[in-house]
């Protein structure tokens, strides 16, 4: 190939590039708008954040603008959202999914959710400790895998909790 060719090549490979680099950045200059809720609450509805903290069951992970768009189931613990203003906020879920889109939007959606300086650690070690006699007395494959979820969630609970 020509020294002129190739020349041509990289200007015009440059210019898309250039291209689209600009998109994106026109894409996500709104921020990262979270929305965020439960069943029975809504937390955020498109509030745009800093970043989001978030335990899935393939590992805890961080969000922030311009992460690559994902889908992700939550496993009990803590979802910590970092807000414009400096603030962190911390809530509680059971489980539930977050989506990641393109356009750098955010949805958690929580089966169960709450501040976690709403919880109560003595009453968070009291369901453990029932969730856990309910294991060891759970008889058939249902009631134990039901009994270990309860277990599960508990335990992050307490955690949370402390």
């Amino acid at each position: 190939m020509s020294g002129v060719l190739k020349l041509a090549m990289n200007r015009t490979f440059a210019t898309r590039v250039s291209s689209m680099a600009s998109q994106m950045s026109r894409r996500y200059a709104s921020g990262m708008p979270l929305t965020f809720s439960s069943p029975y609450q809504v937390f955020y509805n498109a509030v745009d954040v800093k970043q989001v903290d978030v335990p899935s069951f393939s590992g805890s992970f961080g969000i922030l603008p311009n992460h690559v768009p994902t889908l992700a189931v939550l496993k009990p613990g803590v979802v910590s959202v970092y807000e414009s203003e400096g603030t962190v906020k911390k809530y509680f879920v059971s489980s539930g999914t977050v989506t990641i889109n393109e356009d750098s939007s955010v949805q958690v959606l929580a089966e169960e959710a709450v501040p976690v300086e709403n919880l109560d650690s003595n009453a968070a070690r009291e369901a453990l400790n029932r969730a856990q006699q309910a294991l060891s007395s759970a008889s058939g494959d249902v009631a134990k895998a039901e009994a270990q979820i309860a277990v599960e969630v508990s335990e992050a609970l307490v955690q949370a909790s402390q």
